[in-house]
């Protein structure tokens, strides 16, 4: 039965985004950073015209957009304490709808200046999901912020926190809620969205930082997960293991894998590099079959920027040492050589806008590249936002938000 209702589930919302909607990190359960709408990238010298721009506390969680509201998280004084808090703004006008206190707003390292919450909520009908540091996931309503329920994963499941704290976002795909950080059998879970009750757990994993994706590959709905041993991939509706990619792990990672068609690409920093598995699938039965990986490819690295993938290649911010050093590349997807790469975008991020990449620079310039693969061709740049900017951008009716560690800022590119 729950094997039928999930893949009813997937035939009725496809990705669970409308085209109006980016209600998660990076756009949806599958963390493609694709946006489906078409907007007016021809903008003046300035930029796109500024909708709103708000004052913003610590931290580097990006925006979710759905249902009219922008949510990120943030560290904020409440009776002179640090407070991790889930913050609602009216999408439309940056107004403060709620704040959700959370959490104690501490324990946060190696981040530097205006270090702070690195999961991104997620929104799904009429709820917000948003996970803290120290790996409890909350349920609330969207439109109060009030809390429904809420699991804490290293208490319930036998968990444990791991270095710098636990920074995955939700993954909600139909009813179904993906999350890591459980301990021997269970390190793996489904939960129902609604209720927070367990549908199925499975594995011996350790986890990262990296947020997992869902996706179909080779006609089979699954999830994969980074963790530490490498790429896990799980049936959706049952948590059976599909397949495995070992990967090497240094100290952490956090970039998310890459799904190119029935290849899937990985990387991570402290100087490991990126690699890439091909998945075949004979009757019930899938195998990942190793392309390349390290040593030989630490020009490829990254410590928590995710690429997106186009037409065969791989564009995204990518870096040989750990931080703020990061070249925005092209990437062959099925052979790990870079055909250009462009320095100066330190720790950014890359999102997919009218199939053109859209970037996010860590000092704050939105910039637009052309997806071709023979040079690197800038197209449109503009100082965006001032302060530290970890987060990614988020596209919504038109609407481009991005937030840095001191302020938050709306533009309109209808």
């Amino acid at each position: 039965m729950k094997a039928i209702t999930f893949a009813i589930l997937v035939a009725l919302h496809g990705f669970a985004v409308s085209a109006a909607d980016w209600p998660a990190y990076r756009g949806g359960p599958a963390g493609t950073g694709h946006c489906t709408e078409k907007l007016n990238l021809n903008w003046p010298a300035s930029g796109p015209k500024v909708l709103w721009r708000v004052p913003m506390q610590n931290g580097f969680s990006s925006f979710a957009v759905a249902e009219g509201k922008a949510l990120t998280q943030v560290i904020r004084d409440i009776g002179g304490a640090p407070r991790e808090v889930c913050l609602a703004l009216d999408a439309a006008t940056g107004k403060e709808l709620w704040a959700a206190d959370l959490a104690v707003g501490k324990g946060y390292k190696g981040g530097g200046d205006g270090d702070g919450p690195r999961s991104t909520p997620t929104i799904s009908e009429g709820k917000v999901y948003v996970f803290t540091p120290d790996s409890v996931l909350h349920c609330l309503d969207a439109a109060t912020g009030k809390p429904v329920w809420k699991k804490d994963i290293i208490a319930e499941f036998s968990g444990r926190n791991i270095g710098w704290n636990f920074a995955a976002s939700p993954v909600v795909d139909g009813d179904f809620l993906f999350v890591a950080g459980g301990g021997e059998g269970q390190s793996l879970l489904a939960l129902n969205k609604k209720n927070g009750q367990v549908i199925w757990k499975t594995g011996d994993e350790t986890t990262t930082h990296a947020t997992p994706v869902s996706t179909t590959i080779l006609g089979e709905r699954q999830v994969i997960f980074f963790c530490k041993s490498g790429l896990v991939s799980v049936r959706a509706q049952d948590g059976r293991p599909l397949w495995k990619f070992p990967y090497q792990f240094k100290v952490a990672t956090a970039a998310s894998p890459v799904v190119c068609g029935d290849i899937v690409f990985c990387a991570v920093g402290y100087d490991v590099g990126g690699g890439a598995c091909r998945i075949t699938k004979t009757g019930n039965n899938f195998t990942a079959t190793q392309l390349y990986q390290t040593p030989g490819n630490k020009d490829i690295a990254s410590l928590w920027s995710t690429p997106f993938f186009k037409d065969g290649f791989i564009y995204g911010i990518l870096a040989f040492k750990t931080q703020g050093r990061g070249s925005l590349k092209c990437v062959e997807a099925a052979t790990g050589k870079v055909l250009w790469a462009e320095p100066g975008y330190g720790d950014g991020q890359v999102i997919r806008v009218n199939d053109q990449i859209l970037a996010l620079t860590e000092k704050g310039d939105l910039v637009v590249v052309a997806t071709v693969p023979t040079g690197y061709k800038e197209l449109k740049r503009f100082k965006a936002v001032t302060g530290k900017c970890w987060s990614t951008p988020a596209v919504s009716n038109g609407r481009i938000y991005v937030r840095s560690t001191k302020e938050a800022v709306c533009f309109d590119s209808r």
